[in-house]
């Protein structure tokens, strides 16, 4: 039967510093992260919450707890006996150290020292019931544990309190869960990185001042600057000037004759939205008149 579980999808920074390690809440490591729904189905391989892309493949760098210094590495021979105990239960909810939420519902444990995440078959060896986990998380920091795991797998274990068990890495199926933790780094950041800057480059044709009695005045403004904006915008049709009158800078583009200045008005009408108006000798004239 289906269950929707969570999966954090969020990108975090790899890094940290060496030795200055500090575990999160209850002596288990944590980072900032949001959530995605998931589907999983019955426990194989194929588990959707197992073998998803997590935030961010986390390695670290060595660091140091209470004096006792671990070594973080990449270790698909990976094979230990040792004792496991149970996550706390307050623990549900926390962002874990490579950037999901621990689920005590779903199949997961932690480790001081593996990959996160990793694959990994844990068997009770006091009763010979195993279960796979996914490793998402440091700890514990208990040097007699070498391992806890969520309440969900240490029931398919029946581990009641603390078991010896075996740890045995699954490296094909650790390849692939590294390697899609590793795609969803790169697609985040594709999906964060800003767009490029694509500069717009416009052919202008010369300007050929001509003479005559007739200006174009393409707007005013009683800010200097913005009349001297559109000003240079509209030297691309003519001779264009800033003139000044009374309050107002008049933006306007001089001696055309009558031929130029009815081509100017149509030009700036269709391709800038403005609507200029016409003048003769400096006096306003009706547009249709040319």
């Amino acid at each position: 039967m289906k269950k929707l579980i969570s999966l954090a999808v969020l990108t975090a920074l790899v890094a940290g510093c060496a030795d200055t390690t500090n575990p999160g809440t209850a002596g288990y490591g944590s980072e900032n992260i949001g959530e995605e729904t998931l589907v999983t189905e019955e426990q194989t391989l194929n588990d959707a919450y197992l073998m998803a892309g997590a935030p961010r493949y986390y390695i670290g760098n060595p660091y140091k707890v209470e004096d006792v210094q671990y070594v973080p590495a990449e270790d698909f021979t990976y094979s230990q006996v040792g004792t496991a105990g149970i996550i706390p239960a307050e623990m549900n909810g926390v962002k874990t150290s490579n950037g999901e939420i621990y689920a005590m519902n779903q199949m997961v444990a932690t480790s001081k020292t593996l990959p996160l995440p990793t694959i990994a078959r844990v068997t009770n060896l006091e009763n010979g019931l195993s279960t796979i986990v996914r490793i998402n998380n440091r700890g514990p920091f208990v040097n007699t544990r070498i391992m806890d795991l969520s309440a969900a797998a240490a029931a398919r274990i029946g581990l009641v309190n603390q078991a010896k068990v075996q740890i045995q890495v699954l490296p094909e199926q650790s390849v692939a869960v590294k390697n899609a933790s590793l795609a969803v780094k790169e697609q985040v950041a594709a999906e964060e990185a800003p767009a490029p800057v694509v500069e717009e480059t416009t052919t202008e044709q010369p300007v050929v001042v001509s003479s005559g009695d007739y200006s174009v005045q393409c707007g005013a403004f009683y800010a200097e600057d913005s009349a001297n904006t559109l000003a240079q915008k509209m030297r691309k049709y003519g001779d264009a000037t800033v003139v000044k009158e009374g309050d107002m800078f008049k933006v306007r583009i001089v001696n055309l004759d009558a031929t130029k200045a009815r081509s100017v008005l149509d030009t700036i009408r269709a391709n800038e939205g403005l609507m200029p108006g016409l003048l003769k000798n400096g006096r306003w004239v009706n547009a249709n008149s040319i």
